[in-house]
């Protein structure tokens, strides 16, 4: 008989005691030597009643240890969690074809959850926790006695899944919060989020040449593409920054302060150029009441307006862009136009471009086409930088109505309203926190299925705390596991 003391992590105090008695199996006594080994002592603060360990031998035709004696569940409380978290998540079919087999979607899938969820950067950091904790690993769906996917695999397998796949999966979660109430959708609000790609062009340390060349793609990521993000640095200041990468665009729910749709893009692609189709989608396949829209001035578009107003039947409440504001160097009265220099500005008649379909009336400067003036003024009074280089400044005022007009800007309904617009901004800080701005994947496909990946588990996490009634805790993604969860 032996008596073992050392460190047990199925104990609550770490310290365990162990007697163990070596006996030998009628079974096997013909043959190899075999062993049965039998706890018979308690452990700090718990005992167990019969064998933990059971069935060690050395026998090669037969496993040395018995996964199921080895692993409790009911003592291992980090992989209770997890199963039960899964157990909400939509399952992908599994599709077999011929030659090599192929890896499990949802096992791949329940593993980059955890990443998220535990903020994990990179994904040899994932391989490694994988390794290093087969009771999570079996909550995944792994089996304990064999290797986690490799760094390659987990590579792989987000650069080659369609992302289409996935979506079913995160519509699917929203859909259900949608039926139990949880989702309301009569606020939305909408941004978009940068990307920035892991390529050494984005690495201000580095020395490269034409960094910010638009028509030179980075070889580490050639489908990243240039875009632009403002950096606050305070006292009211701000900077323009450029970068390699996508834009992550999304639209939010304000009650609950959970994702509805998400799409993710090359950087150079604007965020006006998908809002309707993240607004149609919203409101046709989740059949969502909304009433009003919030976004800042990069959606103030007329297109944007058009559609909220007439097919969602909504209110925008989006910020107005400097650049359809009037200028202050030109005044309007009666349809009469004075130029900086306050003269009467000289008509020139209508136009209406076919992209646009909005008519405007063209006035242009009155010294280069009206004599009586030319004669009584040598140069422009105001001293307007166009009258040398070009025929003097032009004006255009705008004759079709406009739906910014029904848009009462400096009211303070409006400027309540657009408060809501920082529930977006909260989303994004909890989607970023899970390594989402700084992925380790390059190329559009794996970056998609990153994004994607992000919302699934804040959406999962939501389903979650609904169904055990814990619908305050909706938006505890990080906490809600490790604290929350039974």
């Amino acid at each position: 008989m032996v008596i073992l003391t050392f460190f047990s992590p199925l104990s609550e105090g770490g310290l365990g005691t162990f007697e163990f008695r070596e006996t030998l199996s009628s079974e096997s006594r013909d043959s190899l030597p075999y062993f049965g080994l039998a706890i018979l002592t308690k452990l700090s603060k718990g005992s167990f009643q019969g064998p933990y360990f059971d069935d060690f031998h050395k026998s090669r035709q037969e496993p040395a240890m018995s996964q199921i004696n080895l692993f409790h569940g009911e003592h291992i409380s980090p992989r209770i969690r997890y199963q039960n978290l899964f157990e909400y998540l939509p399952e992908i079919s599994c599709t077999s074809k011929p030659g090599r087999p192929l890896t499990n979607p949802n096992v791949m899938l329940r593993c980059l959850i955890y990443r998220s969820l535990r903020c994990i950067t990179t994904l040899s950091d994932l391989t490694y926790s994988l390794r290093e904790n087969p009771s999570l690993s079996e909550a995944m769906g792994i089996d304990p006695w064999t290797s986690p996917p490799s760094i390659e695999r987990f590579s792989d397998w987000l650069r080659s899944y369609p992302n289409q796949s996935l979506q079913e999966v995160r519509v699917s979660l929203v859909k259900q919060l949608i039926h139990w109430g949880v989702i309301q959708g009569t606020i939305v609000s909408m941004d978009g989020s940068a990307i920035p790609s892991p390529v050494k062009e984005n690495n201000l340390k580095t020395s490269v040449a034409d960094r910010f060349n638009k028509t030179r793609y980075p070889k580490a990521d050639p489908e990243a593409r240039l875009g632009v993000y403002r950096v606050y640095l305070g006292s009211g200041t701000q900077k323009i920054r450029y970068f390699w990468g996508y834009r992550h665009h999304v639209v939010v729910d304000f009650d609950t302060e959970l994702p509805l749709w998400e799409a993710t893009t090359p950087a150079n692609y604007h965020e006006s150029r998908l809002a309707i189709t993240l607004l149609d989608a919203c409101a046709h396949t989740l059949n969502l009441p909304i009433h009003v829209v919030c976004a800042d001035s990069a959606y103030d578009a007329e297109k944007i307006l058009t559609y909220v107003f007439e097919n969602l039947h909504a209110r925008p409440v989006i910020a107005s862009n400097s650049r359809y504001q009037p200028s202050h160097e030109f005044r309007v009265h009666n349809k009469e136009v004075l130029c900086p220099a306050n003269l009467p500005m000289s008509h020139k008649g209508r136009m209406t471009p076919k992209k646009t379909g909005i008519t405007y009336r063209q006035y242009r400067c009155p010294l280069h086409y009206s004599k009586k003036m030319l004669q009584t003024y040598l140069l422009c009074p105001a001293d307007h930088p166009k009258f040398l280089s070009q025929k003097g400044c032009n004006y255009l005022l705008r004759e079709t109505p406009s739906y910014r007009s029904q848009m009462a800007y400096g009211s303070s309904e409006f400027k309540d309203l657009y408060k809501k617009r920082t529930s977006v901004e909260r989303v994004f800080s909890r989607l970023l926190s899970m390594a989402m701005q700084e992925p380790s994947v390059r190329g559009l496909r794996s970056v998609q299925n990153y994004c994607t990946i992000a919302h699934i588990s804040v959406l999962l996490v939501a389903t979650v705390a609904h169904k055990q009634g814990q619908v305050d805790k909706v938006s505890f993604v990080r906490s809600f596991v490790p604290k929350f969860m039974a």
